[in-house]
Formats: C-alpha cells, structure tokens, sequence
C-alpha cells in the first residue's frame, strides 16, 4: 500500500510518501517539505500566532492534495513539540480539521521517543542488543533506552536546538559566556534524568537519529547522503567536540555553506551539538551510530502492525 506521513515539526510540514507493507522495507517514492519554523511563531503567551497557523493550514492543505496525487492510500499526519506546547495547540488541530480535512494526531514526547526507537530497533534489530536512542528536534530531546520494540524509558526533555537557540543564545556566533551556559542548563536537566534512564541498564549500542545529528556527523567526516542509506555512519565524543569548537567560531551564514547543513536549520546547528556533546557525557557513550530511520518511519511501521493486528 503507499502511505503518506505528514510529520509537522517545529522547523517544517514533511510529507514522506512510502510504498510499504509489513514484513518488507517501506520504500520512499517522494519526499517535500515546507519550511515554516512554527516555533517561531510562537507568542510571548505560549500561542501560535495566527500568522503560524494560516501559514500552517496552507502547508498542510498542499501536502494533502500531494498525497492525494501520488495515490496514498491513507495519510498519517502527526505534530510534533510546536503543537503540542501551544496553549491554543486545540485550537489549530480543530482548524486544521476543519479547513483541510485532515486528522492530526498530536505526538506526547514519550510517544515520540517509542515510535523512533521502534524505527531504531527493526533497522539494527535484535542483534544490537539493548539501546539507548537519541533525538534531537527543534523543541526537545527524546530518550529511550531497552531491549524490547517497546523501550524500558521514553522520556522527552526541553533541550530541542531550536528552543535552546532562541531561548539562550545570543549573537551570530554566540558568546563564550553564554555557551558555557547553556551547557550547564543543559547539563542539569540531563542530570535529573539520569538516574531514570540508568536504571534500564547499560546500552550495548548506542544510536543518534535526526537531521541535527546527521550534520554534525557530515562535519565530522562521516559518509555523505550521496552514498546511501546503508551506508554505516557514526560519530565520536571526540569528533564531536572538534566539530562544537569550529562551528562555535562562525556565523550561521558560513555554516550554512557547508556539505552536510540544511540552510534552514544553520542556525540551530550550535545548540545541537552542545546538547548532543552533553547527552553522549551524560550517559557515558563514546560513540553513537547514526539510523536513517526515525520518527516516520517510526509511525509507518506502527500503522502496518496495527493494520496487520499486531
């Protein structure tokens, strides 16, 4: 069957339309995505502005009748921290509804953190042995640690690079005294989760998924995009703190002109790697493989289960 997944995050709408059924590799046949940056169009009451959400309803409308062109036999529309964290998020589900027809499920940030480790473990399997997954979005920080398709802990945390650029730094490139602390905000919201996710027990893999952790990989030296999908990529703790140190030191502009950085998202690039540098000290890890599957992928192959009655 194709299905379209309509993934409305903090930065973009993200239509990925798959051919897939269960047992098999969901194939990607078409992939577009709308830039909007709804985070920032959050008010100083915590509400999406009514500028956001008409911006919104024309990228979700568009996407639908995409879907509806390329013959997706069903849409699966989730959103994701910029959504959830509005006051008046209700109120732009129901106009969602009603203006473009489409149903928008609203993800918890421990659902989103089950959904991609179901992604993390059917690509590396039970081989890997138990996990510890990390998620870096635009509004927070996913978590999720087991054995199992269900993980022991899911917990999501409000270390997003997009909040922590917009809420701590200042200045292109930001100062050294307001990166210090950030790392230390950052550092003691870890902190209190710790414990939770120690408790599971040590990872025998330890795995990165998102576009912030596949940049800063690129600039790391990992394989670039080009060669596909199955190619192994990872990052050290080492080649990472080489990368925070270099990307410290220019402005979002130049960093955009680098292999491997979305322009849309340069911006943000900073914050992430002091979160993902703080996440991997936190927890002990080294080193974290990269998944191409997460989130998404996540929400297909939960759909497939359940259309198959698992």
């Amino acid at each position: 069957m194709r299905l379209g997944v309509l993934d409305i995050g903090s930065n973009t709408v993200h239509l990925l339309v798959v051919d897939a059924h269960r047992g098999a590799h969901p194939t990607p046949t078409h992939s577009e995505k709308y830039i909007l940056r709804l985070a920032e169009h959050i008010t100083g009451r915590g509400a999406l502005s009514k500028q956001g959400s008409t911006a919104l309803v024309s990228a979700v409308s568009k996407a639908r009748a995409q879907a509806k062109r390329l013959g997706c036999d069903d849409l699966l529309a989730f959103a994701t921290s910029a959504v959830r964290d509005a006051t008046n998020g209700a109120d732009v589900i129901e106009r969602l509804r009603e203006e473009t027809g489409v149903d928008v499920d609203v993800l918890t940030g421990p659902d989103e953190a089950r959904l991609t480790f179901l992604a993390v473990r059917r690509w590396f399997g039970w081989s890997a042995g138990r996990l510890l997954v990390f998620d870096i979005g635009g509004g927070s920080l996913e978590v999720a640690s087991g054995r199992d398709e269900d993980p022991d802990v899911a917990i999501s945390l409000p270390l997003g690079a997009g909040r922590l650029t917009r809420e701590r730094l200042r200045g292109d490139p930001p100062d050294r005294g307001g990166l210090i602390a950030l790392r230390e905000h950052v550092d003691a919201v870890l902190a209190n989760a710790l414990p939770e996710v120690a408790g599971a027990g040590a990872p025998d893999r330890a795995v990165a998924t998102s576009k912030t952790f596949r940049s800063l990989a690129r600039l790391a030296g990992a394989a670039p995009s080009r060669t596909g999908m199955l190619t192994p990529r990872s990052l050290a703790a080492e080649g990472l703190r080489q990368v925070t140190a270099f990307i410290s030191r220019i402005s979002a502009r130049d960093l955009a002109e680098l292999e491997g950085v979305s322009p849309g998202r340069s911006h943000q690039l900073l914050a992430g790697a002091v979160v993902a540098g703080a996440a991997m000290s936190a927890f002990g890890v080294e080193t974290v493989d990269l998944c191409p599957w997460a989130l998404r992928e996540g929400v297909i192959l939960r759909r497939l289960d359940w259309l198959d009655g698992a």
